[in-house]
């Protein structure tokens, strides 16, 4: 095996079969667990987000795939890994030029929440005056009032129509504003 002192593992993107992600995801697991490789492969992840469904006028939470037919993968890079990933059943190959492997940017990695924030990450606390990024609010201006670091959200109260309202916005998608 080559030596990987120095590297530090980064995510990368798989394509699988349409349908395969949990299996990919279990198959690599089991791979990672039967070839030693722990040091190389570190995080195997198939985002989901909630989604509310409505069938006979009742409402139920399902969890869906963010990006079905991808699975992400957090791993230190050697031909030896490569191999034995895009040889697992189900991996069609790596999303890059060629098939190769390109890692994807630490934004790319909070916008889809492969990490778990933690205090040390975030910019902003209780008090502080934070912009909405993303979403319905985009670009509304409120005031932090509570973190919960276990659903990477923040309680922020924004003025909506004259009137306080608190909402819980995920820490991705707000900015502190330095006053």
């Amino acid at each position: 095996m080559e030596n990987l002192q120095n590297e530090k593992p980064q995510w990368y993107v798989l394509q699988t079969l349409s349908g395969y992600e949990k299996m990919v995801q279990n198959n690599l697991r089991t791979m990672v667990e039967n070839n030693n490789l722990q040091d190389y492969i570190v995080d195997i992840a198939v985002p989901e987000e909630e989604e509310i469904t409505e069938k006979n006028g009742k409402k139920k939470v399902v969890m869906r795939r963010k990006y079905p037919c991808y699975v992400f993968i957090k791993m230190v890079y050697t031909k030896h890994v490569w191999y034995m990933v895009t040889q697992t059943r189900g991996v069609t190959c790596f999303c890059g030029p060629q098939g190769r492997p390109v890692p994807i940017t630490d934004e790319e990695v909070k916008r889809n929440q492969l990490e778990v924030i933690t205090a040390d990450d975030i910019e902003f606390k209780v008090g502080d005056q934070v912009e909405v990024l993303a979403g319905a609010l985009k670009d509304f201006v409120g005031e932090v009032k509570e973190i919960n670091f276990e659903t990477q959200k923040v309680k922020v109260i924004v003025s909506m129509f004259g009137r306080e309202t608190p909402v819980d916005i995920e820490f991705i998608n707000i900015k502190k504003i330095n006053a």
